[in-house]
């Protein structure tokens, strides 16, 4: 059986400026994808522990091959 751990859960949720490809058709945006392999640079607190921040961003940029999101029909 696997003990849980007594820790309090740190929860952290930042922003940062990632590149998109935006395509519009007739006035409308249509697609948007989004490149997600962008190193985390200058990462802006939204909510949470801030104190996690950094813990944080080294976990989400941590060199895994991650494909774009897209959004769009």
């Amino acid at each position: 059986m696997t003990k849980l751990s007594s820790a309090t859960p740190r929860r952290v949720v930042f922003q940062y400026l990632v590149p998109v490809h935006v395509e519009v058709e007739d006035g409308l945006v249509c697609s948007v994808t989004v490149i997600d392999e962008t190193p985390v640079e200058n990462p802006t607190v939204v909510e949470g522990d801030a104190d996690y921040l950094e813990a944080a961003v080294k976990a989400a940029d941590d060199g895994q091959p991650w494909p774009s999101w897209q959004f769009g029909f």
